[in-house]
């Protein structure tokens, strides 16, 4: 997505997921009703286009998504409804 698509000021926040059988989160739907892989949705958290959640590394060495801490577990990643 460019900066062209969402200059309306609105980022899209990620609104569902997809799991597999360990439970790890491997895809995502958005606001706007597109399904990211991981990794896609990775780059565009990092870029800062999905509000709502950020990027870090963990103890491993890779990066991964979680959601702002704002104080809220209902809108925890592992929260939302799958897809």
């Amino acid at each position: 997505m460019s900066a062209n698509e969402w200059s309306n000021g609105e980022r899209e926040q990620i609104v569902a997921v997809q799991k597999n059988g360990d439970g790890d989160l491997t895809s995502f739907k958005t606001s706007s009703g597109r399904v990211l892989d991981y990794q896609t949705a990775l780059q565009e958290v990092q870029a800062g286009q999905i509000a709502g959640v950020n990027a870090f590394k963990g103890r491993d060495g890779e990066t991964y998504i979680r959601g702002d801490a704002d104080g809220d577990p209902t809108n925890n990643l592992d929260q939302l409804p799958m897809f």
